[in-house]
């Protein structure tokens, strides 16, 4: 992956991609292995990007389906990534493991379904309903419904 591909098109998206990757992890090491692994098919799939919605819907869709295969990989074959290097601002942002109360929340959105997950998250980014329900490949109609009830699991999961 070129350098600058990854300053330009990846990083000034990088909260995007911690922030989805952390949902779908407990360990630092598993985080950092989801984010290598997103930032590597972000990369190589650059040229499917048709330009049909905006870079930040397409990294986010992109992000949400590769954390979701990688769960579901290493529930089903325990595998396990190796990563060797993350750029500083990565870990630096990822730090959160150590942040008490955000810790919390992202134990508790860990117990959501897989597409909860990534609901909750859209929607903490303030994310229209339209934009998340193109990201997540449903309607409109049902997100808000959708985080309703996702919001009061997340009440009952922290009390």
């Amino acid at each position: 992956m070129s350098s600058d591909f990854y300053t330009s098109s990846i990083l000034p998206f990088a909260a995007i991609i911690i922030k989805i990757c952390r949902a779908y992890t407990n360990t630092q090491e598993d985080f950092e292995d989801y984010y290598q692994e997103v930032c590597l098919q972000i990369w190589r799939s650059r040229d499917n990007f048709r330009e049909q919605s905006e870079w930040s819907t397409w990294i986010y869709r992109l992000s949400l389906n590769v954390c979701m295969t990688l769960l579901k990989k290493k529930k089903n074959n325990h595998q396990h990534f190796v990563s060797d290097y993350l750029p500083a601002e990565v870990i630096e942002d990822s730090r959160a493991f150590a942040d008490e109360p955000l810790d919390q929340l992202y134990k508790a959105i860990r117990q959501l379904s897989e597409v909860d997950r990534g609901v909750i998250l859209l929607y903490l980014e303030e994310k229209p309903y339209q934009e998340i329900a193109d990201i997540i490949g449903t309607n409109a109609n049902n997100i808000g419904v959708r985080i309703k009830r996702i919001k009061e699991r997340l009440k009952k999961l922290l009390n």
